[in-house]
């Protein structure tokens, strides 16, 4: 039986997965524990602004603004990809800048990438 952790809406699942006449299946469904998931180093405190979370997991490709620049509500500030996909994050509100993380990086959902204030 080889056994393997699998992520779900964040949660972690340890699963088993056995071989069956030559070809593998899974295991007999048993509820799996969950198993707790590498935590992420927390960000640093935000000063005031406006928080700018990753809506959903992917790959920071590019910034679109320079930091400290001043940016306006809806104005795309950098690029995220997921799925193969190049997606515009754009600014909650007006205000200054200051990302809080890097392009290269891979981010979770509700990630913080930045502040506006």
């Amino acid at each position: 039986m080889r056994k393997f952790i699998v992520t779900i809406e964040g949660k972690s699942y340890e699963v088993g997965v056995e071989e069956v006449n030559g070809t593998e299946a899974a295991a007999p469904a048993a509820p799996a524990a969950p198993v707790s998931a590498p935590k992420a180093a927390a960000p640093a405190a935000v000063q005031g602004g406006e928080k700018l979370l990753s809506p959903f997991p992917g790959l920071i490709k590019k910034f679109l603004v320079s930091e400290g620049d001043t940016v306006k509500k809806d104005q795309p500030v950098l690029v995220l990809e997921a799925m193969k996909m190049d997606n515009d994050i754009t600014a909650p509100c007006d205000g200054k800048i200051s990302f809080k993380t890097e392009v290269g990086n891979n981010v979770e959902t509700n990630a913080l990438l930045a502040v506006i204030g």
